[in-house]
Order: C-alpha cells, then sequence, then structure tokens
C-alpha cells in the first residue's frame, strides 16, 4: 500500500507538471504542425526514453546521497519543495503560448524518419535541464528513501509511459487546427491553472514535511 500511494503521489504532482507548456510542448506542437501526427507521436515516445535515463541517475545519486548523508538528503527534500513552488509560480505567471513564433519553410516540410523523430525527442528531453531539478525534488520529496530501487525504477516507467501518452494525446488534437487555435487562445488561463496546482503540491508536502 505504501508503494501505491508513493506512486499516486508521484503521478499527481508529474501529471501537472508535463500540461504545463514547455520546451518539449513546443518540439512536440512544432512536429505536429510541419510533419504531421505520427512525426510528433515517435518525438513524445523518445522523449519518454529520455525520462527513463533521467529519473535512472535521479534514483541511483539519491540512493548514493542518503548512504553518504541524510541530513544532506532531507535539505535536498526542502530544495525540492522550494521548486515544486518555483515552477508553479513562473507557470502561473507565464503569458502563455505563441504559435505564431513557430516558422515553417518549405525545406521544413521535407519527410523525416521515425528514427530522426525519436532521436529528436531524446536529445530535446535529455539537454533540458528543468527535468533534472524537477526529478531531484519530486522523488526527494515523494519517496521514501528506503523504497527499493527497483519499485523506483517502476515508478519512472509509469511515468515515462505517461508522458509518451500524453504528447501522443498532444500529437493527435493538435494535427487538427480548430483544436489548436483553441488551446493556443485559453494558455494564459491553462498555465495560470496548473501554476496554481504545482504551488499549492509544493505548500502540501512542505507542511507535511513540517509536521513530520
Amino acid at each position: 500500500m505504501q508503494y501505491i500511494l508513493e506512486f499516486l503521489g508521484l503521478m499527481a504532482v508529474f501529471s501537472i507538471f508535463i500540461v504545463v507548456p514547455g520546451a518539449d510542448f513546443a518540439v512536440i506542437l512544432r512536429q505536429s504542425i510541419v510533419h504531421g501526427r505520427r512525426a510528433a507521436m515517435m518525438t513524445g515516445l523518445g522523449m519518454g526514453f529520455s525520462l527513463l535515463f533521467h529519473i535512472s541517475y535521479t534514483i541511483l545519486g539519491l540512493g548514493l546521497i542518503v548512504s553518504q548523508s541524510l541530513m544532506l538528503f532531507s535539505l535536498i527534500k526542502w530544495a525540492g519543495v522550494a521548486y515544486l513552488i518555483y515552477l508553479g509560480i513562473m507557470s502561473f505567471r507565464s503569458s502563455g503560448f505563441n504559435v505564431e513564433a513557430i516558422k515553417v519553410t518549405d525545406a521544413d516540410r521535407k519527410p523525416i524518419s521515425a528514427l530522426k523523430c525519436l532521436s529528436m525527442g531524446f536529445i530535446t528531453n535529455a539537454l533540458n535541464p528543468k527535468p533534472v531539478l524537477f526529478f531531484l525534488s519530486l522523488f526527494s520529496t515523494l519517496v521514501h528513501h528506503d523504497t527499493p530501487a527497483l519499485i523506483q525504477f517502476s515508478y519512472g516507467i509509469g511515468m515515462a509511459t505517461a508522458l509518451a501518452v500524453w504528447f501522443a494525446g498532444v500529437s493527435t488534437f493538435f494535427t487538427v487546427k480548430a483544436v489548436r487555435d483553441r488551446f493556443i487562445a485559453s494558455g494564459k488561463w491553462f498555465n495560470r491553472i496548473t501554476g496554481a496546482a504545482l504551488v499549492g503540491f509544493g505548500f502540501r508536502l512542505a507542511l507535511t514535511r513540517a509536521a513530520d
């Protein structure tokens, strides 16, 4: 039951994080507009694989920290709470997503292979510093340090799958111009709602740890 609750807690915060428009979202949107649904889905799948890469070294790194210093681990937990609140504030203040910034030329519309899409998704996510900080904060805050690494990796597989499914949905709907335009039009309020949710999660976790 402990592991189920940990996983649900991770997914509750992660589900908010993945829907906040960022670098990965911008790439998927561009792929949808320029190369179509299939290319965007393969790019999202590559991002899912990259997520497993981030989660793997996060789990191994946190395990090493715990073995050396529980005090340092506690400091990382509080830094994680602060980072979740920071992400929420930044999202809340965002003005939305500007699709007009996506410039498409005839050269861009050349056919693109599935392997190239996978590589693009993996590299985009792997080089993004936000997942590094996010997973460090998330796992240090919500996952008990006694949880076996194998269980933690299973959490990661679930999160990577959720990311790929989310971007598959984005790829499907954003190839429909009317849907895309409607989303972009409400982007500011969408960011405010998700930002407020992240801030709320951050404060809730802070109060929980303080009570412990």
